[in-house]
């Protein structure tokens, strides 16, 4: 009897857990023998492993192999392990060296030929492993270049199992194979907003302030007007005005595309995501779930970008409600009978919505053919508490004939340039959240903007201390225009917000 050993990488969320894959020979009919909390995928290892390791030429056929994958109460999902089932059963026949297959972590799905085929995650599993001190990981030729991405890893790309066996010192003659190379799983390539402009944009400068705005401080949105305002054109827009990624960002944000199945191409993801879901999503599809694997949802795939609601009031309350925990610590947690699933949950809300059910409500010459009572309801499905935690509440109206022919006398504000006024105002936050664990305006609790070394006079906030007074605002509603005043003032370039940039936030504020 003998035992091998080696190692794979388990997901949960995007934290990727060393699994210790465990292999025993004993007397008995033959047969392989799998524990450890594995899901129906998993267990279908069993086949597949045994039917490519004898089509590789080392055949584990004739012996009762039980695999036990350690810790054996963390959940284990999909075909991920075959590569280290199949190695560590060739070690437990005595084929692999121990040692050589001892510190090596292996991660792939196995075809009956013996082909590896590509997995989807591999990016986070990858930096699981290196974040867990095992910085060799064995991958399927089609994942290896989005594996490179991750620093400090040294990646072994194999083609099939019999190479791996041939990598590991088994002695075979090597076979040419083709490599499997990755397909796009069920979620779409994100939208590509590089291209476009905010110079197209015609009137609206209020939005079009607004957006810089938002964009500086990462403030959310919500734009309300009558259809061909220009609220969709406007919302595509702001991906393009954020500064680039960083390096944390770059890498978190390509780890969730490679767990939801999009292939990454030659290099990380740079820009911030746009993710732009039907008003028919469910909560599921929004947040993150599912009954096997728990995937990220559209607000995990925007983290670091912009989640832009068009037509709002027509996604389920419940739906819409789901963003509030996300929307207030920067966390989505997805809670399940045997595991809780963490992914990152820092975006941008823009929400856009008609003033009424026809849209036509206060459109100029447009009659509006709705009664007061069904213009209420419909707005209502956006419940107050949600709004409430929006920073940025605008009207927006339809281009005039006017501002149609003036097009030409007044120059426009390009994305570039608006991009460049972005990065300095938050080049200016980040001076003066240098020793906060804050980075932009939106992350301030309200305590250090009202008592800290940045609280603001009483003659820069009576305008705002009135509303407060008159129950136009809530105390939320309160901190929130504080940070949006001292967006607009680094967007100017000032030192601190004036009376007439907490002017401007309040507008902003109520503005719809």
């Amino acid at each position: 009897m003998s035992l091998g050993r080696t190692y794979a990488v388990a997901l949960l969320g995007l934290t990727g857990s060393i699994v210790e894959v465990e292999a025993d020979i004993s007397s008995g009919l033959p047969k392989i023998v799998l524990v450890g909390l594995p899901d129906a995928a998993l267990n279908e290892a069993r086949e597949r492993v045994r039917a490519a390791a004898a089509n590789s030429g080392c055949s584990i056929a004739g012996h009762k192999i039980t695999i036990a994958l350690s810790p054996a109460a963390l959940p284990k999902q999909g075909s991920g392990f075959d590569l280290a089932i199949a190695i560590a059963s060739l070690v437990a026949t005595g084929d692999i060296p121990a040692e050589s297959a001892s510190r090596v972590v292996h991660l792939g799905e196995l075809g009956l030929d013996g082909r590896l085929r590509p997995v989807f995650g591999i990016l986070p599993a990858v930096l699981g492993a290196v974040r867990a001190g095992m910085t060799t990981v064995m991958v399927p030729t089609g994942n290896a270049a989005e594996a490179e991405f991750v620093p400090g890893a040294r990646i072994i790309p194999v083609a099939s199992l019999r190479d791996a066996a041939i990598w590991h010192g088994v002695d075979l003659e090597p076979r040419e194979v083709e490599a499997i190379l990755p397909k796009p799983g069920v979620i779409a390539p994100a939208e590509d907003v590089t291209a476009l402009d905010l110079a197209d944009v015609i009137g609206n400068e209020s939005a079009i302030d607004a957006l810089q705005v938002a964009a500086a401080g990462g403030h959310h949105m919500f734009l309300l007007g009558p259809p061909g305002a220009g609220k969709t054109m406007l919302a595509a827009r702001l991906p393009g005005l954020l500064p680039d990624l960083t390096a944390e960002q770059s890498l978190e944000v390509s780890s969730i595309q490679s767990l939801s199945g999009r292939v990454l191409g030659d290099a990380l993801v740079t820009r911030p995501p746009l993710e732009n879901p039907h008003h028919t999503a469910t909560a599921a599809a929004m947040i993150g779930g599912g009954s096997g694997v728990i995937r990220p949802g559209a607000a995990a795939r925007a983290s670091d970008g912009v989640l832009f609601l068009d037509e709002a009031p027509e996604f389920r309350s419940s739906v819409l409600d789901s963003l509030r925990q996300p929307l207030e610590s920067g966390l989505i947690s997805i809670h399940r009978a045997n595991a809780v699933a963490h992914y990152p949950g820092r975006f941008q809300l823009v929400m856009a919505a008609n003033p009424c059910p026809c849209g036509q409500y206060g459109a100029g010459d447009q009659e509006c053919t709705c009664p007061p009572s069904a213009r209420r309801r419909y707005l209502a499905r956006i419940s107050g508490p949600l709004l409430d935690r929006i920073d940025i509440q605008l009207g927006v109206q339809r281009v005039t004939a006017a501002q149609l022919r003036m097009v030409g006398d007044r120059p426009q504000v390009t994305t570039a340039a608006a991009r460049s006024r972005v990065e300095a105002a938050r080049a200016l936050a980040a001076d003066r959240l240098k020793q906060t664990p804050w980075v932009t305006n939106s992350q301030v609790p309200g305590s250090w903007l009202r008592t800290g070394p940045a609280a603001l006079g009483r003659p820069v906030t009576a305008v705002l201390d009135r509303a407060l007074e008159r129950g136009g605002i809530t105390m939320r509603g309160y901190d929130r225009v504080i940070r949006v005043a001292w967006s607009i003032s680094d967007l100017d370039g000032s030192g601190s917000p004036t009376a007439d940039h907490v002017g401007r936030a309040l507008y902003f504020r109520k503005g719809i």
